[in-house]
């Protein structure tokens, strides 16, 4: 059964046993015209994410419907806000862990008493 945690082994290899298809992560494709790269293993799927897409967006495209395997390329990552970042950073530290709010994190919110 597939799982969203797999070994890099496994990854889509339900894909090409079943399919016969080279599907691996970072592959670039076109499918029905669109060019994109595999981005990630979504079981009887390929998750690609198109060209014309934002970085991160994924679609579920059946690997062999109207699909050219091409070389290998690079997946664009995802650019985080400033904020993002900032919460991604609150998330990691030891306010987190202690049970703090992220606005306490920020320092316009003082300890609960």
């Amino acid at each position: 059964m597939h799982s969203d945690v797999m070994n890099l082994d496994e990854d889509f290899q339900y894909v090409r046993n079943t399919y016969g298809v080279p599907a691996a992560l970072g592959c670039r494709v076109i499918v029905n015209g669109k060019p994109g790269i595999i981005a990630a293993d979504r079981g009887q799927y390929i998750g690609v994410n198109f060209d014309a897409d934002k970085p991160g967006t994924i679609s579920n495209c059946h690997p062999t419907w109207m699909v050219d395997y091409g070389k290998m390329g690079t997946i664009r990552k995802v650019k985080m806000t400033r904020g993002q970042a900032r919460y991604q950073e609150y998330l990691h530290s030891i306010y987190y862990e202690s049970g703090h709010s992220f606005a306490f994190f920020l320092g316009i919110q003082s300890a609960k008493a």
